[in-house]
């Protein structure tokens, strides 16, 4: 054998191994893992299966087109009393069509006194954002708007 047959040999084993070891290892399905999951499997993931019910209590603020979907400004305000037999336990931000629908958590007490808070979050696409927002009475509150994104900021 020649050494130029040889080398040639050798890397086309080598080649052959490199195409078919990835192809084998991706074939095999992963387990998903919580941040995975869609936005229905994470809404009841949040709230047991219990109904959301759409409330003129939350009160979201965003801008109706983001020009960069990487820093989407958005603003909560929930009404509540925040005393300690009645007040919002959590505010929950989804973005409903990025892989990772679940944005922000926030949790509460009847300290914080006002229940709102403000931030920036990431959407691949022109997408609804939910507000969820729960009350210590084991109730699910909602509003949401729908944003338009220029430029997506997932990828």
């Amino acid at each position: 054998m020649k050494r130029r047959s040889f080398l040639q040999a050798v890397g086309l084993a080598a080649a052959a191994s490199a195409v078919v070891t990835p192809s084998i290892a991706f074939a095999a399905e992963k387990p998903k893992g919580s941040n995975e999951m869609g936005i229905d499997a994470a809404l009841k993931a949040l709230t047991g299966g219990k109904k959301i019910t759409p409330s003129s209590k939350v009160h979201l603020k965003a801008p109706e087109i983001a020009e960069n979907g990487a820093v989407v400004p958005v603003s909560v305000e929930v009404d509540s009393p925040m005393t300690p037999d009645d007040y919002i336990k959590g505010i929950h931000v989804f973005a409903t069509k990025n892989s990772n629908p679940r944005t922000v958590d926030i949790m509460l007490t009847p300290a914080n006194g006002k229940a709102t808070f403000s931030t920036r979050i990431k959407l691949g696409s022109t997408q609804e954002v939910l507000i969820v927002a729960e009350t210590s009475k084991g109730e699910f509150l909602s509003a949401s708007q729908s944003i338009k994104v220029t430029i997506g900021g997932c990828g």
